[in-house]
């Protein structure tokens, strides 16, 4: 389908003939005579001299030129054809919810692509998003107005973290066809899922169909990954993922985080084809895996492929401590028997004495009928607990004969029930206290206490207890001191004085005094969870949307934009954080149903750009106004047959060599070493690509478009620097490389070398640094050092206090001060933090990769890194010339 941005220019096509009119003459050929003498000159009649008809192959060429240039200047556009045609209002539907995240550069390019053709065909259009705004607002048509009005509000469009609601969509757009009546045209970019409601989803295509016509673009062809919370077992975190099901096996790579983007570990799912569930395990020391912020999908930018991890998924260490060494672990009987049971599958339990526990980071510290001494241990203890640790204590004959100042309560006494001298039958668990830990743990009928240790009376008592007998008595005491908790459990932690070790309650219980150990609790059951951070349709975190509502103290609720995924709980440095992630509310992706027979079917990633035909007419025409002059030139005998030809063949010859040789010693140009690995090349070029246009929109440098190089085949000498992307397996350089490299270096260029694999990116490319030595070794680099803050790196353009890429927080590196040629500039500049892929952008523009952490914000610094690193590459250390400081200084004083 062919368009034109600039049809009122066809108007000259008219006036061809009259050009025919004035092209069909030309002078006649001049007609040479030798003369024996300038006398007879005299003698010769004068004749008129008639025109001569141009040549009606000359005639053709010239016309064609005209043709050419009028149908160039106005701008032909080859475009795929979106919506079907028509006179019809032209009405854009997009599925804008999670799903849509990952290629939403995609979907947005087609519409406006779509919408830009409508403009020119003068037809009005209408937009309408299926999923509900950040304030809750249901979706609305938009329109219908002119396509140019309605471009800015298509292009502030932006993903959802919840589900589209097409049940509602569709309702708007009857509303919109009741007070709009007659036929439009419908595209709708759908993600191709069902969400839970295919119903829903094939009525609003059958009413889109009935309108007038529908096309439907949809990314079947790539699969909709939904990254599920994980699942903790001992040591391992066990991940699954679910999917739209797709013919092709593929991987799915996922990256754990810390807190700061720091990548951690990293792990890859491998659905097989038609799968719609994989499954992977994450296998990290428990110190690295308590630092795990968060998962995400690797090349997946959309909330569906995040997971926030809370407390409830950290593994966190538990010291164990028995009353005695002998026999603690014997069957059913020992100390610690039954709690290295119920701790081991999520918590790392370690053994040892007093100093040798706490001379490690220690969440919880378990004392099975252990009294305290005065001396060193009970000084050392409560630090621990001033500091914020735990100290749970059991009962037994030990504690209730020496009770020690590390007590929540006074002991009193020691009481048997059901023994030859009871006065009351053994007594069953009451329900648990609003407001404690346990509240919400259902109580097992068959749990019964037959001994425990009394507390003493007090005023305090009632807000201490956390769990009760059914007769009143305290069963667990609690007491916070400083930063930190003191638990007892009255009874024992083996079965000789309760059943309650033999139950899953006593599981349960233990689990939620870990997880209080790091903060989790004060929230749970005590009030409603405030938003902090919600994640938005790229998987970005930032603040809360205006329609944002507190969590239920429960933590679970509907993704929605009431309740997006994100972080909520309470603020402050030190307040409780839980995760609601959009994984753990959701059903498995499925595809919805088959559109309505008769509508044009699309994959999203097959429809092509809009290519403009403008400049490829205007260099046709050129080229035949060129053939036109060597013909009128061999028409007026001033350029002979064989001239002609050898012209031809010249030009022929000359033009791709000089395009080959002398195309870089024109222009100044970035250039990038080639790896042979075709993704790696294209995310260079495109990196390289989208710094120039920076560079070129920024400063006055005016740079071309960037090019592959192979050193030691390639002459370097053309380039102010060279990109070198470190690839794991990167071999050793060939002498000739090394050879052209070190001159390269050694007449002033730069060569930045990136690792990919510091500071949040750290654990991408394993092994690149191992291959940067293979990769340098033969190279003249001088010593290095990390860029100083006063560097000329860092105020060459812009002032820098950081230098990140797609990746930040490691260190660059640069030759020392002193070490330092070729006016002091360093020949080598090397980091990891992949600045290729924060420059990369597609065709139209659209970056091609996520920053992390720090999103919009790092990506401009990484862009403004880059001018710096081209304006030193280009001017060298003339920021940091201290030369004629004292005369500035002068001239300005006086």
């Amino acid at each position: 389908m062919i368009g034109f941005a600039a049809p009122w220019l066809l108007l000259a096509l008219p006036a061809l003939p009259l050009l025919w009119w004035l092209l069909r003459v030309t002078p006649p050929q001049p007609r040479r005579q030798s003369f024996p003498s300038p006398l007879l000159l005299r003698a010769l009649p004068l004749a008129e001299e008639t025109p001569a008809r141009t040549p009606w192959w000359v005639l053709l060429l010239r016309l064609l030129a005209a043709a050419l240039i009028i149908l160039g200047l106005a701008r032909p556009v080859l475009g795929p054809g979106g919506a079907s045609g028509g006179g019809g209002t032209l009405l854009l539907v997009l599925d804008d919810g999670w799903a849509a995240g990952p290629d939403w550069p995609l979907r947005l390019a087609i519409a406006q692509a779509e919408l830009e053709r409508a403009g020119r065909e003068g037809r009005g259009a209408a937009l309408l998003a299926t999923a509900p705004s950040e304030g809750a607002q249901p979706p609305r048509v938009i329109g219908p107005m002119p396509a140019a009005d309605l471009a800015p509000r298509l292009a502030a469009l932006r993903p959802r973290p919840w589900a589209p609601d097409r049940a509602a969509a569709l309702a708007a757009l009857e509303a919109w066809a009741r007070a709009e009546p007659g036929p439009f045209q419908a595209l709708y970019l759908s993600d191709a899922l069902a969400h839970g409601a295919p119903e829903a989803a094939a009525a609003l295509m059958e009413r889109l169909a009935a309108g007038g016509g529908l096309t439907l673009a949809r990314a079947e062809e790539r699969p909709v990954r939904l990254l599920l919370p994980p699942r903790a077992e001992g040591d391992r975190l066990h991940l699954a993922l679910r999917q739209s099901p797709v013919e092709q096996a593929g991987e799915a790579p996922v990256i754990a985080r810390g807190q700061d983007g720091r990548a951690l570990a990293r792990a890859v799912f491998r659905p097989a084809p038609g799968a719609t569930e994989a499954e992977t395990v994450l296998d990290l020391p428990t110190e690295i895996r308590n630092r795990v912020f968060r998962l995400d999908l690797a090349e997946e930018p959309g909330a569906g492929g995040v997971v926030l991890l809370d407390e409830r998924f950290r593994r966190r260490p538990v010291g164990l401590l028995p009353g005695a060494e002998e026999a603690a672990d014997a069957p059913l009987i020992g100390e610690l028997f039954y709690l290295d049971r119920a701790l081991s599958p999520f918590a790392e339990l370690r053994r040892g004495t007093v100093e040798q526990l706490l001379a490690r980071p220690l969440s919880v510290l378990i004392l099975a009928d252990r009294p305290i001494a005065p001396g060193p241990e009970l000084e050392a203890l409560a630090r621990f607990v001033e500091r914020g640790g735990m100290l749970v204590r059991f009962a037994g004959a030990r504690l209730a004969e020496q009770p020690d100042p590390l007590l929540p309560v006074q002991l009193r006494a020691e009481r048997q029930l059901g023994g030859a001298l009871s006065w009351e039958q053994p007594q069953r668990l009451a329900p648990f206290p609003e407001g404690s830990p346990f509240a919400g743990l259902p109580v097992p009928a068959e749990i019964s206490v037959e001994r425990q240790v009394l507390a003493e009376p007090s005023a305090r008592l009632a807000e201490r207890i956390w769990a009760r007998l059914a007769d009143g008595t305290p069963l667990v005491t609690a007491e916070t001191r400083g930063a930190g908790r003191i638990v007892l459990f009255h009874v024992t932690a083996n079965a000789e004085w309760s059943d309650l070790p033999l139950s899953g309650l006593f599981v349960s219980m233990l689990r939620r005094l870990v997880a209080l150990s790091a903060g989790v609790a004060g929230g749970e059951g005590e009030g409603a969870l405030a938003p902090l951070e919600t994640l938005d349709g790229f998987g970005r975190l930032g603040p809360p949307p205006p329609g944002a509502q507190p969590l239920p103290a429960t933590g679970e609720a509907a993704i929605s934009p009431r309740h997006p995924p994100g972080w909520y709980g309470t603020p402050g440095a030190e307040g409780f954080r839980r995760a609601l992630n959009l994984g753990a509310a959701l059903p498995a992706p499925s595809l919805h149903p088959p559109p309505p027979a008769g509508t044009a079917q699309r994959a999203i990633a097959t429809i092509p750009p809009e290519r403009d035909l403008g400049p490829w007419l205007l260099a046709a025409a050129l080229l035949l106004l060129a053939l036109d002059l060597l013909a009128s030139l061999r028409l007026r005998g001033l350029l002979g047959a064989a001239r002609a030809a050898a012209v031809l063949l010249a030009l022929g010859a000359a033009l791709p060599a000089a395009a080959q040789e002398g195309q870089h010693a024109l222009v100044t140009r970035l250039a990038y070493v080639i790896t042979g690995d075709a993704q790696t090349d294209e995310t260079m070029r495109a990196g390289l690509l989208g710094l120039s246009d920076f560079v070129n929109r920024r400063t006055a440098a005016n740079l071309a478009e960037p090019v592959g190089v192979v050193p030691g085949r390639d002459d370097l000498s053309f380039f102010p620097l060279l990109y070198f992307t470190v690839r794991p397996e990167a071999q050793p350089l060939e002498p000739a490389a090394i050879a052209a490299l070190n001159a390269f270096m050694r007449h002033g260029g730069i060569i930045l070398f990136d690792t990919r694999d510091e500071g949040s990116g750290e654990g991408f490319a394993p092994g690149a640094r191992a291959a940067l030595r293979r990769v340098t070794q033969g190279l003249a680099i001088p010593p290095l050092m990390p860029v100083p803050e006063d560097h000329v790196l860092r105020r060459a353009f812009y002032l820098l206090g950081e230098l990140p890429g797609r990746f930040a927080g490691g260190t660059v590196w640069v030759s020392r001060e002193q070490d330092r040629a070729n006016d002091s500039v360093s020949p080598v500049v090397i980091g990891g933090h992949d600045w290729a892929g924060a420059w990369a952008v597609d065709g139209r523009g659209q970056n091609l990769h996520a920053a992390v952490p720090g999103g919009a914000r790092q990506r401009t610094l990484a862009y403004r890194f880059g001018a710096n690193l081209v304006m030193y590459a280009l001017t060298g250390n003339y920021k940091g010339d201290q030369v004629h400081v004292p005369a500035i200084l002068e001239r300005l004083g006086n």
